[in-house]
């Protein structure tokens, strides 16, 4: 019976001390990007921003889309603990209708995988300019990144530009109204 139990024991302290690590090391800027409505043959992009909660470097792997609608592009280079990188993923809004993708991410070393999400709609050009102009929703947000900075940038319709300037974990917010 010892024999058994001393087995069993040694199996459990192996399993655990050879099982990978969880896919908590990862935290994104949001799991699901809605584009909204988008005008077909418009290709729309989003950019997941993820920082690495974990103690070391973090590396992506894959970032492997449902689809062929849809590219993605992430960060080459290990990500550093505490700082940011990003999933790129450019859908080509060729099919009029709802918008349902997903992302699969694939971090080195981690058992798991991580599913980011697109959803929205793609109208034809004229139903899009009908529902824009009733709107007046021709606000663009572009998201630079550059060494461990990430600029998120809103202009609006009515001129005012928002900027957000991530590094690390400090956080600055300004509106610039156009005159």
């Amino acid at each position: 019976m010892k024999k058994i139990l001393f087995s069993l024991l040694a199996f459990i302290f192996a399993t655990a001390v050879f099982a990978q690590k969880k896919a908590d090391v990862a935290k994104f800027n949001t799991e699901t990007f809605d584009f909204g409505k988008v005008k077909q043959n418009i290709p729309a992009t989003a950019t997941f921003i993820v920082t690495n909660t974990g103690a070391e470097p973090l590396i992506i792997q894959t970032a492997s889309p449902s689809c062929g609608c849809t590219a993605s592009d992430y960060t080459q280079s290990p990500i550093a603990p505490g700082k940011t990188g990003y999933i790129k993923a450019v859908f080509n809004a060729a099919a009029i209708g709802g918008i349902h993708k997903s992302v699969t991410v694939k971090f080195a070393g981690i058992d798991e995988t991580k599913t980011i999400n697109l959803a929205g709609e793609v109208l034809e050009p004229a139903a899009y300019d009908i529902w824009a102009a009733k709107n007046k929703t021709d606000n663009k947000t572009s998201v630079k990144i550059k060494d461990d900075k990430v600029k998120t940038e809103t202009k609006t319709s009515t001129g005012t530009t928002k900027v957000k300037t991530k590094k690390g974990k400090k956080v600055v917010e300004k509106s610039v109204a156009k005159k």
